[in-house]
């Protein structure tokens, strides 16, 4: 999702050298292959949207698969652009790194302050570690090599795998099927309370575009962070987007909310005044954004 989105953006602001391999082409949880592509290659640039991601279905049963092929991913393409001298690195990590019961809006500053939710803590781990290994490359070798936080993530070439997917394309997913089946009530895992942030994919893209273009990893260092979050500063509850998603499917049934399946993290808000001081802000339009993402499913899924 986050990789067609981001060719698309560069494309279209006039970029032409992009590199870039399928994933049946490129193991990159194989050293050997990606230090002969970066050595092939020599790429100027590294964006890592590479990595293995779920809702929190899929990083519970998966925890050992979330770990470890997070690790290698990201250590391979991290090790082989500082011995390929890559000129920036953007490494993007995810907002399930910052602990279950942070502050909120969570800022930079609260990574580590606390334990993880439990369900996601091997991927979470396994970001942490891409965060600390761009923080010390920079810190050992001088390498521009920098962090991205993003939040919640939907749009199109989104997931839509009930048993491996995010909640909003879930939840699309759902209300989709029960409508063309005709059935009486969705369920939704959890109560409901939970709130989450969610950003279309389109505009995390312009802001990997305006880092790569305007920050550098001196610049997050020297205000003694290691990572900048990118997100809208909007939350929503997951049962207050289920009647929006609802409403744009054309759904008529009912929603009941599971109680017994689990509801993750409480709130996870990001403060992203970091980010906006650099001078990007966000575009997302809830509404209007999950109605193109669900336009999309219709046609492509």
């Amino acid at each position: 999702m986050v990789g067609s989105s981001l060719i698309n953006e560069l494309r279209n602001s006039g970029y032409k050298n992009l590199i870039f391999k399928d994933s049946n082409d490129l193991d990159l949880r194989n050293q050997k292959e990606v230090e002969l592509f970066f050595k092939n290659e020599k790429p100027n640039v590294v964006i890592i949207a590479a990595a293995k991601v779920g809702g929190i279905q899929a990083n519970n049963i998966y925890r050992a698969e979330f770990i470890y092929d997070n690790l290698m991913i990201q250590s391979n393409l991290i090790n082989s652009s500082y011995i390929s001298k890559v000129d920036k690195l953007i490494f993007l990590g995810s907002s399930c790194i910052y602990p279950k019961l942070s502050l909120q809006p969570i800022k930079e500053e609260y990574l580590l302050s606390n334990t993880l939710e439990y369900t996601n803590e091997p991927y979470a781990i396994a970001k942490i570690a891409g965060i600390k290994l761009c923080e010390n490359y920079f810190k050992q070798y001088g390498c521009n090599f920098l962090s991205l936080m993003p939040t919640n993530l939907f749009g199109y070439n989104d997931n839509f795998d009930l048993s491996t997917s995010h909640v909003l394309p879930a939840l699309l997913r759902k209300f989709h099927e029960a409508k063309n089946e005709s059935k009486d009530f969705v369920e939704v895992w959890g109560s409901g309370n939970p709130k989450r942030e969610f950003m279309f994919v389109d505009d995390l893209s312009n802001a990997i575009k305006f880092v790569m273009e305007n920050i550098d990893a001196e610049d997050i260092y020297k205000l003694n962070l290691s990572h900048i979050n990118i997100g809208t500063g909007k939350d929503i509850s997951i049962k207050e987007l289920s009647i929006v998603i609802k409403k744009i499917v054309g759904y008529k049934g009912e929603i009941i909310f599971n109680q017994s399946k689990p509801d993750g993290t409480l709130k996870k808000l990001l403060n992203i005044k970091r980010i906006n001081d650099f001078g990007w802000f966000p575009k997302t339009d809830l509404n209007s954004d999950i109605k193109k993402t669900y336009n999309w499913f219709k046609k492509n899924v």
